[in-house]
């Protein structure tokens, strides 16, 4: 399935959005061993819908999902899209291409110069109206959306300068330690995705934005807080973080 790509604007209220929904989920399996994680049922709706509900609320009506593992799944349950009043495609990976290897995938289906970008297992509350003026006034060729955390063992850690530029990215360590974790939001220039090699697997987070440091990379803390679908005990804590969250639609 296809979006319509002949209308092409490049102000805030036309930002196209990808989720990244192929991951298969590996350390859920118990839980999602029949469906790809994003599909994963939370507080009684696939995690993708509470993205795709937080997109609408910020403006976005158009979203390019894309699937890989399982990817029927996906496609099967959201459609066209016309059920939540949003325009929905899908770019589908004929083989494990990473994050920045979807992304370019993807590509062919986006309209504007910028797009945003979205983790399919993670939610974090973003303002889009933020994220895109720091883009702007910047002139980045990314901007990430970062959150505050009293432990960021399991996602390491960025350290930014006092303009908001990304000076670097910590590895994930056994040590605790609070610092500012990438939320798994982004906001990308098309001419940097169009950098990204295709045909194979890419990283955004190992490949494509350590390249980017010092040439245009950027970002805006948030202060929302954040929730992941990563593990069975990082699951378990989605349920009632999006259970309370879903009350606001």
């Amino acid at each position: 399935m296809t979006c319509d790509t002949r209308f092409v604007h490049g102000d805030g209220d036309a930002l196209d959005a990808m989720i990244l929904a192929g991951g298969k989920g590996t350390r859920l399996r118990s839980v999602v061993d029949d469906r790809p994680k994003p599909m994963a049922q939370v507080a009684g709706r696939p995690f993708v819908e509470w993205l795709l509900a937080m997109l609408y609320d910020q403006g976005t009506r158009r979203v390019v999902l894309c699937t890989g593992h399982l990817a029927d799944h996906v496609e099967a349950y959201f459609g066209d899209g016309r059920r939540w009043n949003m325009e929905l495609c899908y770019s589908r990976d004929p083989f494990p291409l990473g994050t920045g290897g979807a992304v370019r995938r993807g590509l062919d289906h986006v309209r504007g110069d910028r797009f945003l970008v979205l983790n399919g297992d993670s939610y974090c509350r973003f303002d889009r109206g933020a994220l895109l003026r720091t883009h702007m006034r910047t002139g980045a060729a990314a901007t990430l959306w970062l959150v505050g955390a009293d432990d960021c063992r399991r996602y390491g850690s960025v350290r930014i300068g006092p303009e908001g530029a990304v000076e670097s990215f910590a590895e994930k360590s056994s040590d605790f330690g609070t610092g500012l974790v990438n939320a798994g939001i982004y906001l990308i220039e098309r001419r940097a995705a169009e950098t990204i090699p295709t045909g194979r697997a890419v990283s955004l987070e190992n490949d494509v934005f350590p390249a980017l440091i010092g040439r245009g990379l950027f970002a805006v803390v948030g202060e929302s807080p954040f929730t992941d679908i990563g593990t069975p005990e990082s699951y378990a804590d989605a349920e009632e973080f999006i259970a309370a969250e879903g009350r606001r639609w």
